[in-house]
């Protein structure tokens, strides 16, 4: 066939002009050539040449993004321009077959304007690159030209009557519009920009943020197409592949991001609803929120509109496709000559679609623009999300720090509610605007596809779009259950984790008493009621997962079912799979809405929870602090503003070392009695109405030391908080006086900060930061000050303990320091900051004698006096009064006496004498406590114990930091990608062994029958309908084809069947029943046995984890930190019980589907599998990327977000220092900052989201295309395989909803394997030897019955790897003796205790106890039946009883018995409940002396012959140890006791003495006569210790 441009038809001369050229329908059509083309010339050249490159005069970050007015606008009619032009191409290829010969001019200017309309948006997009606006000319005159010839062809239409019926007057008249509105925004750009025609063009700055190269999110800056596909990630993605994703790639937030934009946003939006005449009305935060966030919340709606009514184009298409398989292939004969003019054929609307093939592309256009529109209104609403719970985590923290303490000590705010109100409120309302459209959407999604099923399937189909709204109440009933059930979980395992806590802290005590298995029991019991919770759990979920797979098969069945009754035969191929996409479509909003109610109601409840804290009451105003201050706010700022000014002269040094050459002011006379806080008159309350501290009248003189005395509870903290601001006045007023003038100037604002006050809290609060951040605490660091501060608080041998110095972390996630050592930080943090008052409150509670005298002598009296600094310092220690310069005396929080010492001393005697008794009492503790510096040596050592273990634990480090070491080491960039996008099989392997091998095997089976019954439901359904339409016949259908009207015309033609039809019929119809009965059960057994494989795996891990890690030896607990060990039983184990049975479910639902749709597609056409391999490839290359990118997206995203909430909790625990300090705007920035950071990572990870999911997606619709193509190809070889067209494309449409479920839940399940592999690595520990050589029935009853024992050429060491502690001793204990062994520390006295219990590992010689060698004996016999008392007292939650006697085997007489020797039975007895009294989480509730005290009754609880002390004495006092003693040599004067001693004193009476040094037997010899050795270790050890 001959290709001519104007067609070569026989009777007529295409090219005579004769009745005028424009009359001529191919000459204008060749005349609407002329501008492409011109446009294709002229921008060619300039694209290769490459304008763009450098031409920009502002060079920003990468080339971005500098947007023309009217950008947007631009890009959508560019893309509905090239939409029109695709359907002006396809009518033009379908009108031109309707000719007798082909003619190019009805498509070929259609195909040239597609290449034109592209051309020119790219071009655009070059120019706008390189902002070189001058070029922009071309396009303007190709808009005008186009304009021009497109309106000529349709004044030619109009004139000869071509009207709207005509589908190419639409598209023409379209055309005319688009190439207008196209030329109006180039005329806007040249009026903005003023390029051209103008003398001075426009000059532009790019946006703030693109200047700043930190800004990484280029969502709101990138063009359109790159904003709907997300392009600008890929460099971002990809580069995951090579090396990991860090913070510092992610970089910082677009300013409109940021918390501190948004949060004044939400502030504004807040504080408007108070108005003048009810100022105190609670703004609503629902109003607020969508004030600030509604507009971004609407446009996501309407994208969500438009994504939800495209897609039911899907169901439309596919009936369409498969109602007209046939007709195509004749053409029908009606008369052509009436749709004829210019010689050429003209068709209607409808005829366009009715042809198969544009419906294919129809559809493909369909799916990929509603893919992006769901994507951008997923992704607008998550961004409002983020943006959102910025703005609330500013406003709860600025509520915090204004929040007054009394609604903190009341408990009327705990932290608990804080923090929940920081982690879950916030994260609820964020969840809730994410999916907030949901809720306006489905509705109207749900209505738009009932009507539609009616529409296709008349009455019946209501029957089943009934059922479907009917199951929704059981889906919500069922999602609100799950939500109770998490509920208990969560309390059970909470419980569980508080009792392994307490195991873990405890192991040593356990497993030298034996007891790990009566611990290990109460864990697994309560184990048991959490996975019972767990199993309904389990349940539930398998329920809703079941319910969302049969819903819709159910639904198709009542349909087709009634169908088949109503209307006396099955529906016809097009309405059958139509329907059945519908039914598709309809279940997705119904299990969803169930989840988005569910999130309502919680986020109701969560707005309700924040209104009330932004409520709550506030601290006082903070004009109390400016005293009389008249000054006006100007003023002081100008004021300000000069002392600024002198400051810059004077450099920075000179300030900060004031306190060495102080400026001393001469004392005018009126000046000495400068008062810097006067009280008058003052009543205080914490909230109550009863006032705490009444009539208050003191002052506080400047530069001099107050102290504040009195009785425990008398109110001196409070009189210090009150002065603070911190009370409620009641009445009376707190006056802070001003600096004189003169001084202000000289020292500037820098040196004495006046309105902030350094205060150390009575409990010590540090930061999560490094010791020098907690000391420094924002201030410039100075080198020689910070020494000294720390040289005052003894501080510096502690430093060098800890692993780093002072640049190891403290705090909450830190490293654990004593209460001493915190304690000591805090004062040194008050005494560094240079301000002119500090308040001490009680520095002195956790620290031993002689520190508290060194911190008294050189820090307050020498550094803060020196520095003329008015310290107030609360205390018990009354021997420090006589340092005082005014004293001020409790009493009932009334001031008793306020004075100096000789004030009191002459007018209250009996006060002066009172304090004299203490004193000499105190004194008299004095002498013991001298030899008492046992606290903080005992601090130091455990210190030390832990980094020696932690040193070694170093070496044989963590098996996951090795693995990422390696992988940064390694250069060979290909093997790294590889480790980092390989799936873990072995894990995987692990888990599911883990799990019971029948259990899998059920798994996969029952999943694969699923799969293949549902095939076959839809395959039966597709052999039914088609069979119904060949015993009709085939004429009914062709006169069926035109008409349009309704569906229910067609069923009353197919009422006449012929009699074989009907029988065929009726075995239809009782398979189809049967075969979805099957489908439905096997759904609910699928569902069940996924859940429970993951419950059997979780069940079998955590026990094997428990009693790994309670049976490992002692030496994996000094080497594992316990926050490791706490992590696998709390994050891991809820991951593998919570998290991997629904993602494990979901993907291989997901990727079942997906693999059985391609299988029924190239079953059906096998065509179709050529054409997979490509898009296969593209598919495993978008999963690998993503997954590796992910998977760093999601750990900076955990990473990031414990900081913030660390910091939250942080700052309400230290809510008072830091309001003494003044230090609230330095910490609204750090949560600020912190805040952006855990947001940027989050807006990443959804973004990258969408990335995949926006490629998965037109993946999707790519695979529908084709299989369309292929199908509608094919099928046109034979005619009877209509149902199976509509079964294989709509089995092509599931696949584009769940491509990207397979990604992500790939992705996902890699990261929660993770939990399984970190389980996993502990259940390789070597567990100790329990069994021994000897069976436990060999052993005597009543052995160790005398209590000998011999030391054979011992040595011991902790590990194989490490040098041995103890080398060759050899001793000899005779039964009875008391022996006492001393040594410095690290002399290997404590090891040797634990060799007696086979605790560390003896590789050579032996200890014999009663002529038993004890390394034969099983561990379980060998420890339960010797004694220790330890040096750290261990108690555990529970009662008194529990504690002394786990096993229940002793009578109470018995117990009292041991309570009384320990001295503690008074005390126990006035308990209540006495014997069975509760004991608080590690003993809290007890002092330590007393906790001690309890540890010796439970040694002595059990009779045994042998008894070790270890250091047991070192925290009680001289008092009860004397008693102590005296009972050890008495209660146990048959007994053999091994006595560790930490001061020699006390084993002067000893019959034995060992000195050790170094693992080694020193001296070994009666105490005496190593006294009579001069020289001896012994005899210089006590010389020492007296």
């Amino acid at each position: 066939m001959a290709l001519s441009f104007c067609g070569n038809d026989p009777n007529i001369n295409a090219y005579s002009v004769e009745q005028g050229v424009l009359n001529n329908g191919c000459f204008v059509d060749a005349l609407n050539l002329v501008p492409h083309v011109f446009l294709l010339f002229i921008t060619f050249p300039i694209l290769f040449i490459g304008w763009g490159s450098q031409s920009s005069k502002v060079q920003i970050h990468h080339n971005t993004w500098l947007h023309f007015p009217g950008h947007n606008l631009r890009w959508i009619l560019t893309f509905s321009l090239l939409f029109v032009h695709v359907c002006e191409f396809a009518e033009g290829i379908v009108s031109n077959k309707m000719m007798q010969t082909n003619h190019l001019h009805l498509f070929m200017p259609a195909f040239m304007g597609f290449i034109a309309a592209t051309t020119s948006v790219v071009y655009y997009h070059n120019i706008e690159t390189s902002n070189f606006p001058k070029l922009l000319l071309v396009l303007f005159i190709y808009w005008v030209l186009a304009f021009i010839t497109k309106s000529i062809k349709l004044w030619k239409f109009a004139e000869y009557s071509v009207g709207l019926q005509h589908l190419r007057f639409c598209i023409t008249a379209l055309l005319v519009i688009l190439y207008g509105l196209l030329m109006a925004v180039e005329i806007n750009v040249i009026r903005v920009r003023k390029y051209v025609f103008f003398a001075n063009p426009q000059k532009v700055k790019p946006p703030e943020d693109l200047q700043d190269l930190g800004v990484r999110f280029l969502q709101p800056f990138v063009n359109l197409l790159s904003k709907a596909t997300y392009w600008w990630m890929n460099p971002l993605i990809i580069g995951a592949h090579k090396r990991p994703i860090e913070l510092k790639k992610i970089g910082k937030l677009p300013i409109a991001m940021r918390a501190l934009t948004n949060y004044l946003r939400l502030k504004d939006a807040y504080e408007d609803q108070r108005t003048a005449e009810d100022p105190d009305r609670s703004p609503s935060i629902w109003r607020s929120m969508y004030r600030a966030f509604g507009r971004p919340i609407l446009l996501s709606s309407t994208f969500r509109y438009l994504a939800d009514l495209l897609g039911f184009a899907g169901p439309l298409c596919i009936s369409g496709i498969v109602k007209y398989l046939n007709t195509d292939n004749e053409v029908p004969a009606t008369d052509k000559s009436k749709e004829t003019y210019f010689g050429v054929y003209f068709m209607s609307s409808t005829e366009l679609l009715q042809n198969t093939s544009v419906l294919a592309v129809l559809l493909f256009l369909a799916l990929v623009l509603q893919r992006t529109f769901l994507q951008a209104s997923y992704y607008v609403t998550i961004e409002t999300g983020i943006n959102l719970r910025g703005a609330l985590l500013a406003m709860i923290y600025n509520k915090i720090l204004r929040l007054s303490t009394s609604n903190m000590s009341m408990g009327e705010m705990t932290l608990g509610q804080i923090n929940n109100l920081v982690a879950i409120e916030t994260n609820q309302l964020m969840w809730f605007l994410f999916l907030c459209p949901n809720l306006w959407a489905m509705p109207v999604q749900i209505v738009m596809g009932v009507i539609l099923l009616y529409y296709l399937l008349g009455s019946s189909a209501l029957v089943g779009a009934s059922v479907i709204v009917l199951l929704a109440p059981v889906q919500y009933l069922i999602a609100t259950k799950l939500a109770d059930t998490q509920k208990s979980t969560l309390e059970h395992s909470t419980d569980r984790l508080k009792k392994t806590t307490e195991i873990l802290k405890g192991i040593k005590l356990l497993k030298l008493y034996a007891w790990e298995n009566i611990f290990c029991d109460s864990v697994e019991e309560t184990r048991g009621k959490e996975l019972t919770s767990l199993k309904t759990f389990a349940f539930y979920t398998s329920m809703s997962i079941f319910m969302n797979a049969a819903i819709p098969i159910a639904a198709v069945l009542s349909t087709f079912a009634m169908h088949h009754f109503i209307n006396k035969s099955g529906p016809s191929p097009s309405e059958a799979f139509a329907a059945l996409a519908l039914f598709h479509i309809l279940v997705t909003p119904l299990f969803l809405l169930s989840t988005v109610v569910r999130f309502a109601v919680k986020a109701l409840v969560s707005v309700q929870k924040l209104g009330e804290f932004l409520q709550s009451d506030e601290i006082g105003d903070d004009s109390w602090r400016n005293g009389d201050m008249s000054v006006s706010l100007e003023a002081s700022k100008k004021h300000l503003g000069a002392t600024k000014a002198i400051n810059r002269k004077q450099p920075m040094r000179y300030q900060m070392d004031n306190y060495e050459q102080p400026t001393r002011r001469q004392m005018r006379p009126t000046e000495t009695e400068d008062v810097a806080v006067k009280v008058s008159n003052g009543f205080f309350t914490w909230g109550s109405n009863l006032s705490t501290l009444s009539d208050i009248n003191i002052r506080i003189p400047t530069g001099q030391l107050t102290m504040i005395v009195g009785q425990v509870g008398c109110g001196k903290s409070s009189l210090l908080l009150a002065m603070l601001g911190e009370m409620q006045t009641i009445d009376g007023r707190v006056h802070w006086s001003e600096l004189p003038d003169c001084e202000r100037v000289h020292e500037g604002n820098f040196s004495k900060n006046r309105y902030s006050v350094a205060y150390a809290a009575q409990k010590s609060w540090l930061l999560n930061a490094t010791v020098e951040d907690n000391i420094t605490f924002g201030s410039p660091f100075n080198k020689q000050r910070y020494k000294t501060v720390i040289d005052t608080c003894s501080l510096q041998l502690d430093i060098d303990l800890l692993p780093f110095g002072d640049q190891t972390e403290i705090g909450e996630r830190g490293i654990n320091l004593s209460g001493g050592q915190r304690q000591r930080i805090c004062v040194a943090r008050a005494l560094y900051q240079n301000t002119n008052i500090v308040f001490l409150d009680d520095p002195f509670s956790a620290l031993d004698i002689h520190l508290s005298d060194h911190l008294m002598q050189e820090g307050i009296l020498k550094f803060l006096q020196d520095d003329k600094r008015t310290v107030v310092l609360v205390t018990h220690k009354l021997q420090y009064l006589i340092h005082a310069d005014w004293i001020i005396a409790m009493k009932d929080g009334t001031v008793l006496r306020e004075g100096t010492l000789k004030d009191i001393q002459t007018h209250d005697v009996e006060l002066y004498d009172h304090w004299k008794t203490l004193m000499n009492r105190q004194d008299q503790g004095l002498e013991k406590d001298i030899q008492q510096d046992s606290q903080t040596t005992l601090e130091r050592k455990t210190l030390r114990r832990a980094f020696y273990s932690r040193e070694a634990k170093n070496q044989v480090d963590d098996e996951d930091e090795e693995e990422e070491e390696e992988e940064e080491e390694d250069d060979n960039m290909s093997t790294t990608t590889n480790r980092r996008s390989k799936i873990p099989w072995r894990v995987c392997w692990c888990y599911m062994s883990s799990g019971g091998f029948f259990m899998v095997f059920l798994m996969v089976s029952s999943k694969l029958l699923k799969h293949s019954v549902i095939v076959a439901i839809d395959y039966w359904l597709a052999s039914w309908t088609s069979s119904k339409n060949q015993s009709t016949g085939a004429g009914t259908d062709m006169s069926n084809g035109t008409d349009m009207s309704n569906g229910t015309s067609l069923a009353s033609n197919a009422t006449l069947p012929t009699p074989g039809a009907s029988e065929k019929e009726d075995y239809y119809l009782p398979v189809f029943i049967v075969l979805c009965a099957a489908g439905i059960t096997l759904c609910l057994l699928t569902s069940l046995t996924v859940e429970f494989l993951g419950l059997s795996a979780a069940t079998n891990l955590h026990h094997n984890l428990l009693n790994k890690i309670i049976h490992a030896p002692i030496r994996f607990f000094d080497i594992t930190p316990l926050g490791q060990i706490l992590n696998r039983f709390s994050a891991d184990t809820n991951i593998i019980d919570q998290h991997i049975p629904p993602t494990l479910e979901s993907l291989t639902r997901s990727t079942l589907l997906c693999l059985s749709a391609i299988g029924v597609i190239s079953s059906i056409t096998p065509a179709f599998l050529i054409s997979l391999v490509p898009l296969a490839v593209a598919f495993y290359f978008i999963q690998k990327y993503f997954r590796v990118a992910s998977k760093d997206l999601q750990d900076l995203d955990d990473s990031t977000q414990l900081p913030l909430l660390c910091h939250f909790s942080e700052t309400a625990e230290g809510l008072t220092t830091i309001r003494a300090f003044r230090h609230e705007a330095r910490f609204k920035q750090r949560m600020l900052e912190l805040t952006d950071t855990n947001n940027t990572a989050y807006l990443f990870l959804s973004a990258a989201n969408r990335w995949l999911e926006v490629r998965t997606d037109y993946l999707g619709a790519v695979i529908v295309l084709t299989a369309a193509v292929t199908l509608i190809w094919t099928s046109s070889s034979y005619l009877s395989t209509e149902g199976l067209v509509g079964l294989g494309l709509t089995y092509a449409l599931t696949v584009t909803n769940y491509l990207n479920w397979v990604v992500r839940n790939l992705a996902d399940l890699e990261v929660q394997m993770a939990a399984v592999k970190k389980v996993n690595s502990f259940l390789g520990t070597e567990s100790e030897n329990y069994e021994g050589s000897m069976d436990a029935s060999q052993v005597p009853e009543n052995w160790p019955q005398d209590g000998e024992i011999k030391i054979q050429d011992l040595c011991v060491r902790y590990d194989p790897m490490l040098k041995p502690v103890l080398k060759h001793v050899n001793a000899y204990i005779k039964p009875g003796q008391k022996v006492g062994i001393c040594g410095r520390t690290g002399s290997g006295k404590s090891s040797l205790s634990l060799a007696f219990f086979n605790m560390v590992d003896i590789f050579e010689g032996k200890i014999v106890i009663d002529g038993i060698d004890i390394c034969k004996l099983p561990l379980q016999t060998l420890r339960s039946r010797l004694s220790i008392i330890l040096q750290d007292p261990v108690l555990f939650s529970g009662s008194i009883r529990f504690n002394l006697d786990p096993e229940r085997t002793c009578t109470d007489d018995r117990l009292w018995e041991a309570l009384e020797i320990a001295q503690l039975k008074n005390m126990v007895k006035a308990l209540p409940g006495g014997i069975d009294a509760v004991v608080t989480e590690g003993g809290e509730n007890f002092s330590v002396g007393q906790r001690q005290l309890f540890c010796l009754a439970r040694a002595f609880v059990r009779k045994s012959s042998i008894l070790i002390m270890d250091e047991a004495t070192a925290s009680i006092d001289m008092a009860t140890e004397n008693i102590l003693q005296k009972v050890v040599m008495t209660a146990f004067a048959d007994r053999t006791v091994v006595t560790i001693a930490h001061r020699v004193h006390t084993i002067l009476t000893a019959d034995l003495v060992i000195v050790m040094k170094r693992g080694n037997i020193l001296e070994y010899d009666k105490p005496e006569t190593l006294l009579e050795q001069e020289d001896g270790m012994f005899a210089s050890f006590v010389k020492a210790d007296m």
